[in-house]
């Protein structure tokens, strides 16, 4: 289940079952009249989940080991977390917690890792990629994953994505519990998906409409760990 990457390029790869992606039939106010927002990661048929629930999950994410160049700032430097948090901040603080622990962690490759793998992550679920999950993923994650292209594969479906933009990626939250790192990071992104019959009519979502996806991710590691590998602990959506 274990793939590695150029670390040089990507940082982590993250994914969790049950996403909720907020997609609206066209960008604008709402009238109060909209289909609820589609979410292509659930088995259609299946019971929704309770969107302010966070949920728990298994995701491997390749990040950087003690053989990646070191070159941070020291702990005292105003500009050490420049972009990516206040200096004097709760999660400037948290941030240093984590660095000190792990020299080679730096939160402007760890938001640009989590950028790039966001996308390429979406897409292979996409596309059914099965083997290229399975290097991503953790085998629970995977599993489900794999559950809901079957799933759509048994009905003919086909899924169309497209990522018009990932907007914004920004880590909102960072704790050291013990040995644990938790990095909280908030996507914002413009996106379309639609699902489609053997036929190629619209089942789900929409074609052309742009929609806003605002996910949150919180992922863990053990930073005392030789494995240098993040795990998504837990997904939300805004």
């Amino acid at each position: 289940m274990n793939q590695s990457f150029d670390v040089s390029t990507i940082v982590f790869a993250a994914l969790a079952i049950f996403i909720v992606w907020k997609l609206r039939s066209v960008l604008g106010t709402r009238t109060g009249e909209e289909r609820p927002p589609f979410n292509p990661f659930l088995r259609r048929g299946a019971p929704k989940q309770d969107e302010g629930a966070a949920r728990e999950t298994g995701t491997v994410i390749p990040m950087p080991g003690a053989s990646a160049p070191t070159n941070l700032r020291p702990t005292n430097d105003p500009d050490r977390w420049k972009g990516v948090a206040e200096p004097g901040a709760s999660l400037a603080a948290s941030l240093d917690a984590i660095a000190a622990a792990d020299p080679n962690f730096s939160g402007r490759g760890f938001i640009d890792g989590a950028r790039m793998a966001y996308e390429m992550i979406l897409d292979a679920f996409a596309k059914g990629d099965r083997a290229a999950l399975s290097g991503l993923l953790a085998k629970d994650v995977y599993d489900g994953f794999v559950a809901a292209i079957a799933d759509r594969e048994a009905r003919s479906e086909t899924m169309e994505h497209t990522m018009v933009a990932v907007d914004q990626a920004i880590i909102v939250d960072a704790q050291l519990r013990s040995t644990v790192a938790h990095v909280g990071v908030r996507f914002e992104s413009h996106q379309v998906n639609a699902i489609r019959t053997a036929g190629k009519a619209l089942a789900e979502g929409s074609s052309e409409a742009v929609g806003q996806v605002v996910d949150h991710w919180t992922f863990t590691r053990t930073v005392t760990a030789r494995d240098p590998n993040w795990t998504l602990a837990s997904t939300s959506s805004e």
